[in-house]
């Protein structure tokens, strides 16, 4: 009786680690193990002895560092990373601006339709990154865009917005026009949490539908905020998808727009798979530094708000 009961004890005990098995094994085999075998590729390169012919004359050797350097060095993959960063500056704001205030006409009293409405806001999230980019990529075309014929039509200036500056508003379109129903779907939830008592109250003080909105609710879905921008940024970081889907459509998306481009044009376009390699873990570190210090500013404003409060 005693070694049955401690027999049902252990696989009660044990039922935890067996449902996570799977996802453990899963998490190991195409997350983990494909990570540790990329850092471990970004320390080798190839020698090539004489003419690079014969068996032995292509051998993989030790790198140390070397990859790191030359990536650092690469005029391309900076200049990369500086358009990225210019082409977040507008994302991020502008996207977690628009889902903010559709969040909060959501959640106001006289909205009407607010199924449908949600549903409309999210749906372009629903459509791939690739269709997303295709269907805005022939909607900027001069040649082939109904927006460039009503404009011819009214006699008003037909803007490139594949060339130059523009592209940058262009390829930021795409962006918030796909992610914006996401990130106020995670508000819109935070702000359906907040119990309806504090509303009451606050009408009771005279408070403004205005008021409420940017007094209370503002400040109590600051949780939800961080998220999305935390999301928004690695999001940012590896923006690939748009800018290879419009590069057949204009000369101003290079081969390295992104960095994420540069390690794709590196590994398969110049089959040099350990300097690619290096980048990509250069990438991923500048994400996790700035994602760590991003989360560690916020949980230290927290922090002091509720110690701010709890003096009060």
């Amino acid at each position: 009786m005693s070694s049955s009961t401690s027999r049902r004890s252990y696989g009660v005990k044990g039922a935890p680690y067996g449902f996570l098995l799977p996802t453990t094994v899963l998490f190991a085999l195409f997350f983990a193990l494909p990570i540790g075998y990329a850092v471990w590729l970004s320390f080798r390169k190839v020698r090539v002895s004489g003419l690079g012919l014969g068996s032995g004359a292509r051998k993989e050797v030790w790198a140390g560092f070397g990859n790191y350097t030359e990536a650092l060095q690469d005029s391309e993959l900076l200049h990369g990373a500086l358009r990225v960063l210019g082409y977040g500056c507008i994302v991020v704001p502008v996207m977690l601006g628009l889902a903010l205030l559709f969040a909060l006409m959501l959640d106001s009293e006289k909205v009407r339709l607010a199924p449908f409405t949600r549903l409309a806001i999210f749906l372009p999230y629903a459509v791939p990154g690739v269709v997303a980019a295709l269907l805005w990529g022939f909607l900027y075309l001069p040649d082939v865009s109904p927006f460039s014929f009503a404009l011819d039509k009214l006699g008003l200036p037909q803007p490139d917005l594949l060339d130059g500056g523009p592209l940058y508003l262009a390829l930021a379109n795409i962006a918030v026009w796909g992610g914006t129903g996401f990130n106020m779907i995670v508000i819109y939830t935070s702000l359906r949490s907040i119990p309806a008592e504090v509303y009451e109250a606050a009408k009771l003080d005279g408070a403004t539908p205005l008021q409420i909105a940017l007094r209370i609710k503002i400040p109590m879905v600051a949780p939800s905020l961080v998220l999305t921008f935390f999301f928004s940024i690695i999001a940012t970081l590896q923006v690939f998808n748009e800018p290879t889907t419009l590069k057949p459509l204009t000369n101003s998306v290079d081969t390295a727009w992104s960095p994420l481009m540069k390690v794709y044009q590196d590994a398969f376009g110049r089959n040099d798979i350990y300097a690619a390699a290096a980048e990509a873990t250069l990438i991923a570190l500048v994400t996790l530094l700035l994602s760590f210090g991003f989360l560690r500013a916020a949980n230290r404003r927290n922090k002091r708000d509720v110690s701010q409060g709890g003096v009060r």
